[in-house]
């Protein structure tokens, strides 16, 4: 049966939160919110309430599904007793499959662009970075994001600026970009058409596929592996009956839908080695919205640097060893649908468009950056872990370095904000803080410091 534990925690997950962090906010015993999710413990009013109220969700709906786990002869909210005998009738009536019932009642709004796990994403820290912007520089009329990685500064930015520039290397997350901004014709009902189909999909019918041989029983269930293979090829199959953006809304879609299912910790490094329960894929179409002032790239951040110009420039680029092109290398896959030779254990493609600032040159990859900028102004996130007991944690540059070469280029003032970081392993890190640097360029002592880079 489905329960009002289940239905906390798929909002909790869709809304991207930590338990940990829900438990911070709402002040409620972390072990009682275990126990609420795993069903062995009934929320109260007043918890539901509390959690109804940071999850921004209707409480009389939450207490309609606790109310109808209960079954039983008395009702604290008698004014919806018969809709919860309802409910609680259609539980058991359909069993897990009540799950795809529920979705068209309270997931019906679409995806949001924060919803997708992504290590480094700045979805919980782009209001603390936009405000800053916009108390710290003026006279910005262009802006670009130019490690965009989530793009959720972007979607903050597109509102706020005349033009906007998004950019990140890899094809997943530049179809993603597509999908969710970028101007172009589209049909929301042949959208959703398509989707309903995907939707009426039996795996148990469905021949295997390269996506269900490689990935299935791994990093996806195998029925909803199969399933995913057949969605892909069959959106590469209709791609000349397709619009370019229409195409990117399906691929971005796909992508969403099958994040929150991985057999992962938030990203395909490693696929947890344990039987994976069997659960629907449900298609759900993104948030797509079309916008005018923007232009997305799939560039080295240091070759696009060197064609731009524009008022602001947010950089956010990755600081330790982890390669992103490796850690979403199935996206990746997916999105490009080459169907490559795949090696090792967490079954990789061929490394393509690795990152220097994930290797000893990450300094000096980050100053020639900079130096080729034409901008008005430089905002850098950072973050410090660079005293991390983690190898492939610690930071590549070092925050000193980041000051000094900021400060070659105008002046630069420094702002802290207390932020719990990504962690799937055992690594311990207390008093974890997001840095940002905003550097107000000065042409001239910037031209002065780096003369011998700019003259060679």
């Amino acid at each position: 049966m489905y329960t009002i534990g289940h239905i906390l925690k798929e909002i909790r997950e869709e809304s991207g939160y930590l338990l940990q962090e829900v438990q911070q906010s709402v002040d409620i015993d972390f072990t009682q919110l275990c126990k609420i999710e795993n069903g062995k413990r009934l929320p109260t009013i007043d918890q539901l309430q509390k959690l109804a109220k940071f999850y921004n969700y209707d409480d009389k709906l939450l207490i309609i599904h606790r109310e109808s786990d209960k079954i039983a002869n008395s009702f604290e909210y008698p004014e919806i007793a018969l809709e919860t005998l309802k409910v609680a009738e259609d539980k058991v009536k359909y069993g897990n499959q009540y799950l795809p019932m529920f979705q068209n009642t309270i997931y019906q709004k679409p995806i949001s662009l924060e919803s997708r796990r992504y290590i480094g994403s700045k979805a919980k820290l782009t209001e603390w970075i936009m405000d800053l912007i916009d108390k710290e520089t003026e006279n910005v009329n262009t802006f670009v994001d130019i490690f965009a990685g989530t793009a959720s500064v972007s979607n903050q930015a597109i509102t706020k600026y005349n033009q906007v520039v998004i950019n990140d290397i890899l094809y997943s997350n530049n179809i993603i970009y597509k999908g969710f901004f970028e101007a172009g014709e589209w049909n929301e009902k042949k959208m959703n058409d398509i989707i309903t189909e995907c939707n009426t999909l039996n795996p148990d019918t469905l021949e295997e596929n390269y996506f269900s041989q490689n990935f299935g029983g791994k990093f996806y269930e195998h029925g909803v592996a199969k399933s995913i293979g057949y969605i892909r090829q069959n959106i590469e199959d209709m791609k000349t009956e397709l619009t370019e953006k229409e195409y990117s809304i399906l691929l971005a879609t796909l992508i969403y839908n099958i994040d929150k299912l991985a057999n992962t910790v938030g990203h395909f490094d490693a696929y947890i080695k344990k039987p994976i329960k069997p659960q629907p894929l449900r298609l759900r179409l993104i948030d797509a919205q079309d916008f005018d002032n923007v232009e997305i790239y799939r560039e080295d951040a240091n070759k696009l640097a060197k064609e731009l110009k524009s008022d602001l420039v947010y950089i956010d680029p990755p600081y330790n060893s982890r390669q992103y092109n490796r850690f979403y290398h199935l996206y990746e896959t997916l999105v490009k649908w080459d169907k490559p030779r795949l090696f090792g254990v967490a079954l990789k493609p061929a490394p393509e468009n690795n990152s220097l600032y994930c290797t000893t040159k990450a300094r000096n990859a980050f100053e020639n950056l900079v130096i080729h900028l034409k901008t008005k102004f430089l905002v850098v996130s950072y973050n410090n872990t660079y005293n991390s007991k983690s190898h492939s944690s610690e930071n590549k540059i070092r925050l000193e370095e980041i000051e000094g070469i900021l400060n070659k280029c105008g002046k630069t003032k420094v702002f802290e904000c207390s932020h719990r970081f990504f962690n799937t392993g055992k690594t311990e890190f207390d008093d974890h803080k997001e840095l940002l640097f905003i550097t107000e360029v000065d042409e001239k002592r910037k031209s002065k410091s780096f003369a011998s880079v700019l003259c060679g």
